[in-house]
């Protein structure tokens, strides 16, 4: 088990999927996507028993064993020879924490000049593993948008529970109605793209500011259709 796992963590989890699974069914579950905190051998062990297919990101210093050669060594190891950005696939079943599994990835150089790798391991399918794992960005974009680059929901001071959970409800009904009008307004007005090939704001952002303007500033709402607006048609 990696450093900072725990067994009561791990179990969380499980129990996060299972909720889910009574609720929706498990044959719902496209994959499951993670970042690099997430590779507990309990967890692991589960999503392969249970056949869900997962997309989850190592550390660079993890020890993999490879059955074939009966070693141990870091994951890094297998892909340090491939040039930087080219995703492989490592062609042969490894073993992390007592789990059989693959692993796929690239070397890249982070902010600091200096030499990296994304390394993804992976129940099945690991041609899939760079498109699944993109996936997750979207999910971090979320989180940064409920939190100080949208809506700052973590400085409520709210304490009950049940008007957590509403003010959470609302919060997401209004993240994708923010959403759903930046992709109008990318359509008409696409967003500028930088130097470095990304956008200059999100998606979400763009929506963002549009109905914050409408909303607060009383000279745009004289022409604005509000019950239109509101109904993001």
């Amino acid at each position: 088990m990696i450093k900072g796992e725990t067994p009561i963590v791990n179990e969380e989890r499980i129990d996060l999927i299972n909720r889910f699974s009574c609720l929706f069914g498990k044959q719902v579950i496209e994959s499951v996507v993670a970042d690099r905190e997430f590779v507990g051998e309990q967890w692991l062990e589960f999503l392969n028993r249970e056949n869900i297919r997962y997309y989850i990101r190592i550390r660079n210093n993890f020890k993999v064993f490879l059955p074939r050669k009966d070693k141990i060594i870091k994951e890094s190891h297998l892909f340090i020879r491939f040039k930087a950005n080219e995703f492989v696939h490592y062609n042969k079943i490894v073993k992390i924490n007592g789990q059989l599994c693959y692993l796929s990835g690239y070397k890249l150089n982070n902010k600091k000049g200096k030499q990296d790798f994304l390394i993804i391991v992976s129940f099945n399918k690991p041609e899939k593993a760079q498109e699944e794992y993109k996936q997750g960005w979207q999910i971090e974009m979320y989180f940064k948008a409920m939190q100080s680059s949208g809506f700052d929901i973590e400085k409520t001071h709210l304490q009950d529970i049940e008007r957590i959970e509403k003010l959470i409800l609302l919060v997401m009904i209004a993240f994708v109605w923010c959403y759903r009008i930046g992709i109008y307004l990318h359509q008409i007005n696409p967003i500028t793209i930088k130097k470095h090939g990304r956008k200059a704001k999100s998606i979400f952002k763009y929506g963002f500011s549009f109905v914050a303007s409408v909303l607060l500033n009383s000279e745009n709402q004289n022409d604005t259709n509000i019950f239109q607006f509101l109904s993001c048609t």
